[in-house]
């Protein structure tokens, strides 16, 4: 019998830091599936990167590009902070396919985003780079 996948898919071959993935977090991802707004998931769970994100996204729709801005960088913050304490150095794969992990890289790329409309070169090309790096799934999805 043959097979088109590869048995080395997902496996790290050149010796790198092994894929982070998140903890779940189910009560911020199910009041936001149940209707609930972003600002009242984000007041509850404020370590939520996916409702800080959500809110960069409603505010970038809507125009409001600074305050998108600060909710994305909010979000982005507080995913370095999960991705630290489950043991991630600064460097290494952050799979989007891992769904606890797309909070903190729609954040990532919704402060590149962000960064982009109000002319900050630097970060935006810094939070692109990043975004690739971390999971190229989630930098073609995102973008």
């Amino acid at each position: 019998m043959t097979t088109d996948r590869n048995p080395f898919e997902g496996q790290n071959l050149l010796g790198g830091p092994a894929p982070t993935k998140l903890p779940a977090e189910p009560a911020p991802l199910e009041l936001l599936a149940g209707g609930a707004s972003p600002a009242e998931v984000a007041a509850k769970y404020p370590t939520s990167s996916l409702a800080w994100a959500q809110l960069a996204d409603d505010a970038f729709a809507a125009g409001r590009t600074v305050e998108s801005y600060a909710y994305a960088r909010t979000g982005y913050h507080r995913g370095l902070d999960a991705l630290r304490r489950a043991g991630w150095k600064g460097h290494g794969p952050v799979p989007w396919e891992h769904e606890p992990n797309r909070g903190f890289l729609r954040a990532l790329h919704a402060l590149g985003r962000a960064a982009a409309a109000i002319e900050e070169k630097e970060e935006a090309e810094r939070c692109a780079q990043f975004l690739r790096d971390s999971s190229p799934t989630a930098a073609a999805t995102l973008s």
